[in-house]
């Protein structure tokens, strides 16, 4: 039996670092851009999973297109008529802007870490959110990491509306070697089998980017949860590197399933609040060998707070 790794957090100069056993696998960052995010990620083999440019340097290989792209993030491109997801609107001060730590702790095998942050744009607070993220590993975590990642926005200052925009919101950006356009080998795929650049747009319970780096498999699998708002949701999937959950931009995307037309924006009236939930699996192999239909049937089936 594989002894399980341990998993620890301690704060950083720039936000909090997350270890496994005693090995960098994650780091949380206060602020990256204009907005918190997560980066660098190490995946099972030992090898980065997500770009490195803007969060950190332009490495060989790395595309410095989408500035706006910051490894692993949330935010969205229409709140209020506010784009958020990147900088076009942004005056000094606007953004995400990271308020305070409320935990970071360790419990063995996972860490956890929750912070507050508020939404900042034209120099006045539209909202704000509290962000809850668990990072644990199956067995030693040479086979699979996760995060899982749970937001709460909030109507803290007025209504709020999310506008139908392709343009975001829960987001991962994978390294240049699992691109599809890089011709290597990388492949997408969601749990309803469109792949590649088929999988732009579509509903779907998964999606899972793989391919070689590095001479091994490894894959980047984001699941959402079923209690989210807009289940199934819409995937703004590209195949230079973006993978997000978007379940606000249906005016944009593809208009051959039945249901087009009838989600639209949506208002979080002042007081009230919006709760996502996703996991995002970093795996060896492909989606077969990794099983990630049955990681997915797994998270489907945990109590979660995912809802409106």
């Amino acid at each position: 039996m594989v002894e399980a790794a341990e998993v620890t957090v301690e704060r950083s100069d720039r936000g909090a670092v997350v270890r496994i056993d005693g090995k960098l696998f994650a780091e949380c960052l206060t602020l990256s851009g204009h907005q918190p995010a997560v980066w660098p990620i190490i995946g099972p083999t030992g090898q980065p999973m997500t770009r490195s440019y803007p969060a950190g340097p332009l490495l060989p290989g790395e595309m410095d297109d989408h500035p706006h792209h910051h490894s692993l993030w949330f935010t969205h491109g229409d709140v209020n008529r506010f784009d958020f997801w990147t900088d076009r609107q942004m005056l000094e001060g606007d953004g995400i802007i990271h308020r305070e730590f409320v935990t970071t702790e360790t419990a063995g095998s996972t860490a956890r870490i929750v912070t507050r942050n508020d939404w900042i744009g034209r120099g006045k607070k539209f909202c704000e959110d509290e962000r809850t993220l668990i990072f644990g590993a199956e067995g030693d975590g040479e086979d699979v990491r996760w995060i899982d990642f749970s937001v709460t926005v909030t109507a803290s200052e007025g209504d709020i509306t999310f506008g139908e925009t392709k343009e975001g919101s829960f987001a991962v950006r994978a390294n240049a070697p699992l691109t599809v356009d890089a011709k290597k080998g990388a492949r997408l795929v969601n749990s309803r089998g469109d792949a590649d650049g088929r999988s732009w747009g579509k509903f779907a319970e998964w999606i899972d980017d793989y391919g070689p780096v590095d001479g091994q498999v490894v894959g980047i699998a984001i699941l959402s949860h079923p209690d989210n708002f807009r289940h199934p949701t819409r995937w703004h999937i590209r195949t230079y590197g973006l993978l997000a959950a978007n379940p606000f931009g249906e005016g944009e995307f593809p208009r051959d399933d039945a249901s087009f037309g009838k989600q639209g924006p949506l208002t979080v009236t002042k007081g009230d609040s919006l709760t996502l939930r996703y996991r995002v699996l970093f795996h060896r192999g492909d989606p077969t060998d990794a099983d990630i239909a049955a990681a997915y049937r797994e998270f489907a089936g945990e109590v979660g707070s995912a809802s409106r």
